[in-house]
């Protein structure tokens, strides 16, 4: 294999390239040349500026890319059975409901309580590109669990982004993305095998949802779930270059261009900062640890055998990153461009110390380990 194949096919790489981009973005927005920077991004093409193209025309691609992963676990992998899935499932939903609960408890009755999304969110490439740096330290079941965890938070995150930050609905436009979803799932039945087809598809859901009041990210999810078994990893391997290299790096550099002005801390003390640190920070980890002891001694689901309780607490902290999906939800719960960036500031904070704790605390349990548990 190349060198070149090694690192397409590489999980740090992307998690690398998010960094860069991340830091290219802060900078910029933080010189002389924020105005430039900031009108680059809000630069009209067909009525929509270059960052909402980007959010709701590209990610639709990143969510198809999830949407695949998601069917392919399903089909033939760690969410193929209910023994299988029990576990990740349980813990989702504790990394997703403390969280959103904790936000709440702080954010009650307050304009930013639409927000309770945002820490419920789990960046899988993030996550796992952190979990890669351990190298051989870490054994199989351990990146198995962690990416069928945040595969299941994704969907969550999906659920939520459909039910609750849709403002208006047409339903006339719904029912015809549905019609067309429907239409390819008979095609599927039919052995219809052509992959454009499919996503031509996917382009009319897009379309469609995109004017129902939905938003149209939801298009590639639905897309993933109408495409053959025989494409899904052809199609899956196809995107993973494009989403790595252009379109994560790309939404990082459109969203994360935060002016740090004199006040900007305050946003990390602000309610809306602290329910998202103490969401992704305390809560996730939390959550996911406590429904997988709850879920484990009520014998809904069984811990795996080469997988430790202080294992799961440090997969619990890479949980946290959030990063991605959270930066997107903060971007349909808020409006006010003070909270937005106040959200975007405590993600990118509460992403880096969950990154670190979770590193280390995985490197310090298993330090002594020379061979998988």
């Amino acid at each position: 294999m190349s060198i070149l194949k090694n690192i397409i096919r590489s999980e740090k790489t992307t998690g690398i390239l998010l960094v860069t981009a991340t830091a290219c973005s802060l900078l910029l927005a933080n010189t002389a040349l924020e105005t430039h920077y900031t009108a680059f991004w809000k630069h009209e093409v067909y009525g929509h500026s270059l960052t909402a193209w980007i959010n709701d025309a590209l990610m639709a691609i990143f969510f198809l890319y999830i949407g695949l992963e998601l069917k392919s676990e399903i089909l033939e992998g760690e969410l193929s059975s209910v023994k299988k899935a029990a576990l990740p499932i349980v813990a989702a939903l504790g990394g997703m409901m403390l969280p959103a609960a904790i936000f709440l408890l702080l954010n009650f009755n307050t304009e930013s309580r639409s927000g309770a999304g945002i820490p419920m969110a789990t960046d899988i490439a993030f996550a796992v590109g952190i979990l890669s740096l351990l190298g051989k330290r870490i054994s199989p079941v351990l990146k198995i669990f962690l990416m069928a965890l945040a595969v299941i938070d994704d969907l969550g995150a999906i659920v939520v982004i459909a039910m609750f930050y849709t403002k208006t609905l047409s339903l006339p436009h719904l029912a015809i993305a549905i019609a067309v979803f429907l239409f390819l799932l008979v095609l599927n039945a039919f052995r219809v095998r052509s992959i454009l087809i499919y996503l031509i598809g996917g382009m009319a859901i897009w379309y469609f949802i995109w004017h129902s009041g939905i938003h149209a990210t939801i298009a590639g999810v639905l897309t993933a779930f109408a495409i053959p078994k025989k494409a899904l990893h052809t199609l899956e391997h196809q995107l993973k270059s494009p989403v790595t290299f252009f379109i994560l790096p790309l939404f990082a550099l459109a969203n994360t261009g935060i002016i740090l002005d004199a006040g900007w801390k305050d946003g990390l003390v602000s309610m809306t900062g602290l329910g998202i640190i103490f969401g992704l920070c305390i809560g996730k980890p939390a959550g996911i640890w406590l429904f997988s002891f709850i879920g484990v001694k009520t014998r809904i689901c069984s811990l795996p055998s080469k997988l430790k309780w202080k294992q799961l607490l440090g997969i619990g902290f890479l949980g946290g990153i959030g990063f991605t999906m959270s930066i997107f939800i903060t971007l349909l719960a808020f409006e006010n461009e003070s909270l937005i960036a106040s959200a975007k500031i405590a993600i990118l904070t509460a992403s880096l110390f969950s990154a670190i704790i979770g590193f280390a605390w995985l490197k310090f349990t298993l330090k002594d380990k020379k061979q998988h548990l």
